[in-house]
């Protein structure tokens, strides 16, 4: 009887898987990648945990981006609103600046007319002074000049009675 080489190596294996079984080599086996399951397991959890935190963490700074863009907007908003408040403050002060210089001038100007017309009727009356004297002190020479003075002299002494 001549036995086949593939029986013999059909044998050894079982041989061997037998030794494993009774050895508990297949709970070893089992055990191990029931641990290595367990390890991937929480490894996703853990990831999972991470992905989690960095969603919340990236939508806390988007939000708080989105915050601080609104709080430059308000702030740059303020700005120009005070920046156009301040210009039309000064425009306004610019202009009763400008109104009172502008009144100043005029009542200036109305004083230094008033004055020179002033100046003008006291040199006049008093050229015509001059003028009336002129021509009374050249009418009055003699007798009329005499009679006339007399006759206000009476009346200035009616007058003070």
């Amino acid at each position: 009887m001549h036995i086949n080489p593939e029986v013999f190596v059909l044998l050894g294996f079982l041989v061997f898987v037998g030794i494993l079984i009774y050895v508990g080599a297949h709970r070893m086996v089992l055990q191990a990648l029931d641990a290595r399951g367990e390890a991937i397991r929480s490894e996703l959890a853990e990831a999972a945990k991470l992905r989690d935190e960095a969603t919340a963490l990236l939508a806390s700074f988007e939000k708080k981006s989105a915050e601080a863009e609104a709080e430059a907007a308000a702030i740059v908003a303020e700005a120009r609103a005070q920046a156009e408040q301040m210009a039309k403050e000064a425009a306004e002060r610019m202009k009763d600046f400008i109104d009172r210089r502008t009144k100043q001038a005029e009542a200036k100007i109305a004083f230094a007319e008033a004055q020179a017309a002033a100046d003008v009727r006291a040199a006049a009356a008093e050229r015509a002074a001059k003028a009336a004297e002129a021509v009374l002190r050249e009418q009055m020479q003699g007798v009329a000049g005499a009679d006339l003075l007399a006759r206000e002299i009476a009346d200035i002494k009616n007058r003070l009675n």
